[in-house]
């Protein structure tokens, strides 16, 4: 009880020092064609500005950044790694920088990087060890680029040195003197922390838990490696804990339960003589890669309860994090509970999803033989509140999902005003579908429509299992007059985080350009040119009551002449694109415009994996259609939702 009365009259007897680290030299690390990335340099400047504007800095030590010493790095990433990483900056590599680069997963180099990772791994080490001394009580190192991604021989995913994987690494084995013994290292980037399971995977000394999505293995990565199944291998076997979602859009509840039922009861028996935390923001509100909605309230709940761990020695390491405001917010809301300041305001008064619920269960199990403190079944009465699947957080406002809004408006409106059609429109619509009745077109489906049952929702109405509403159908509700399958040089990807048929996940576009390297299936169903305009209606969410079609007889010459016709009216399907013909049938398809694929690749639209509905509808397509089997198929979705654009 003494205990206890001394830790709740620290505010008012004895400031707690915390460190923090920022270095701008870690900024000359850009593009080398000075092109937007997320990975960018304003990444650590608006956190330090944060801090610095509102008076934080002065409340903390602020330490000088150093560069790592080869022989730590070496301690987690091989000597040809740390040699690449120190050269690559050289002028001797100016000419192969860029080819180099493009070997690895998601990686730029420039001048300023080898400069960059030795410093974040430096200032990393640094404030381990200040914090392990006892100097200050924890820290914050505001470092890019980051690490949870840099394996032992490859740089990954943004990542050149594993920082936090170095600085555990030096605090175990180079300092041991230090009474740092047991280290529990916590990962809440959005993604998993890949390299640094695999740098601990048979050591007891270090807990690493990963809380991320996985999305069944379909979300970056994009490997089975962030499965909870993955649980570390001899000594180290059960020290090792993921915590895989499988959707997007988890937020405050889902973590809070992550942390309540699985991370603090093994903190308690793991008992660590220091905490790191992988300190990604991606999975923050309106992060443009994480589809996650945790506020900087939630962030400084998690923190503030690991704090009663390890006498609340923590250092933080700057992961992901690239919706520049959510990143500043949530990085100053740590920052406030580490000095023990007046917590920042908030409330969550939502539930967990369903399948946050089930995957806690399955993670308890799975560890409950490592951790007796799992052992205990849930009650049902906690696990039964869980949030709809149809719940959307009103905080979370990214471009995407004001775009669900609109088609959400578009779906009201568009009805009520069909009910108010003068006879004008009425024979205009008539007789432009008369005319296109008489022209037969291939439509290539290249997604859920794949599935013939769910192509005929389109087409008689209705909807199949997982779909959240169902489709109006087309004016003319005759089946197809044929079925093909073909393989076509364009890109398959998986683009946006949400839809209101499916979801949470993401959903399949068509790269609108063909390359000779890439390969695709589409499923191609010969449709009347009207009832492919109701298709790209409703794909675009529109209602099929309307006075004139997008793709008119004159459109249709167009289309095969151009390659491609945008439609005005815009929607994510608004690039109808010609894929050659078929039987003297031109073959059309519908996916998004160049302009999209930019915002694809810059990450101004999010990329994500499908949800587990929609892949498993794509995954029907493919294997009753005889194209692949389940297993292929699976594989085939997997590395075209993983594979950077």
């Amino acid at each position: 009880m003494a205990e206890e009365a001394g830790h709740s009259q620290r505010n008012d007897t004895v400031r707690r020092r915390v460190g923090l680290v920022y270095d701008e030299r870690m900024c000359n690390h850009t593009t080398p064609d000075g092109d937007d990335h997320p990975e960018c340099p304003d990444r650590i400047r608006v956190i330090w500005n944060k801090l610095r504007y509102s008076g934080l800095t002065e409340r903390c030590v602020v330490l000088d950044a150093k560069e790592a010493e080869d022989k730590y790095i070496q301690s987690v990433h091989s000597k040809t790694h740390v040699d690449l990483i120190r050269n690559i900056s050289s002028k001797q590599f100016d000419s192969r920088r860029d080819r180099i680069a493009s070997k690895y997963n998601s990686i730029y180099l420039n001048k300023g990087s080898s400069e960059a990772a030795y410093l974040a791994a430096g200032s990393v080490i640094e404030a381990a060890e200040k914090v392990a001394k006892g100097e200050l009580d924890s820290a914050f190192a505001i470092v890019r680029p980051p690490g949870h991604h840099a394996e032992e021989n490859e740089p990954m995913g943004f990542c050149m040195f594993n920082n936090v994987a170095v600085a555990a690494s030096y605090l175990l084995n180079e300092r041991a003197e230090l009474g740092i013994h047991r280290i529990l290292i916590v990962d809440w980037d959005v993604h998993h922390g890949n390299a640094t399971q695999k740098m601990f995977w048979k050591d007891s000394r270090v807990l690493f838990f990963s809380v991320h999505r996985h999305d069944f293995g379909c979300f970056y990565p994009g490997t089975d490696d962030g499965d909870l199944s993955m649980i570390g291998e001899g000594p180290g076997e059960g020290y090792n804990i993921n915590v895989p979602w499988e959707q997007g859009r988890c937020g405050d509840p889902d973590y809070f339960a992550a942390w309540d039922h699985i991370l603090i009861p093994v903190a308690k028996e793991f008992n660590p003589d220091m905490i790191i935390v992988s300190a990604g923001f991606d999975a923050a509100v309106r992060d443009p890669l994480g589809g996650c909605c945790i506020s900087p309230y939630g962030y400084s709940v998690l923190l503030r309860k690991l704090m009663d761990f390890a006498q609340g020695k923590i250092l933080l390491s700057l992961e992901g994090g690239y919706n520049l405001e959510s990143l500043a917010n949530s990085a100053h809301a740590c920052v406030q509970v580490l000095l023990e300041e007046k917590p920042i305001d908030g409330s969550s008064e939502a539930y967990p999803f369903e399948s946050t619920w089930r995957v806690i269960e399955n993670v308890r199990l799975k560890l409950s033989v490592y951790w007796p403190s799992l052992a205990n079944e849930l009650p049902k009465k906690l696990t039964s509140q869980k949030a709809p699947a149809s719940q959307l957080l009103v905080e979370v406002s990214s471009e995407s999902e004001t775009e669900d809004i609109e088609e959400a408006i578009k779906d009201i409106i568009q009805p009520l005003s069909a009910l108010k059609v003068d006879e004008d429109q009425k024979d205009a619509s008539v007789s432009w579908r008369a005319e296109q009745k008489l022209i037969d077109i291939w439509y290539a489906s290249f997604g859920s429509n794949m599935w013939k049952p769910r192509l005929l929702c389109y087409i008689q109405g209705g909807q199949v299992e997982g779909m959240q509403k169902s489709c109006s159908g087309s004016m003319d509700s005759s089946p197809p007059k044929d079925v093909m399958w073909k393989c076509i040089p364009h890109r398959l990807f998986f683009g946006r985080d949400y839809t209101k048929t499916w979801g949470p996940g993401g959903v399949a576009f068509l790269h609108p350009e063909s390359s000779a390297v890439e390969k695709s299936y589409i499923c191609m169903y010969k449709l009347t040119l009207e009832q492919f305009n109701d298709v790209l209606f409703q794909e675009n969410s529109l209602s099929c009551n309307v006075d004139a079609p997008w793709i008119t007889s004159e459109a249709l010459n167009t289309v095969k002449n151009t390659g491609s016709f945008s439609i005005a009216e815009g929607g994510w399907y608004r690039n109808v694109v010609f894929l050659g013909e078929e039987q003297g049938v031109p073959i059309l398809t519908m996916t998004c415009d160049l302009h999209d694929v930019q915002a694809f690749k810059s990450a101004k639209l999010p990329r994500c994996a499908p949800g587990s509905f929609y892949a498993n509808t794509l995954i029907r397509g493919l294997s009753e259609g005889g194209q692949l089997s389940e297993e292929e198929a699976l594989a085939y979705i997997k590395e075209a939702a993983a594979r950077p654009l």
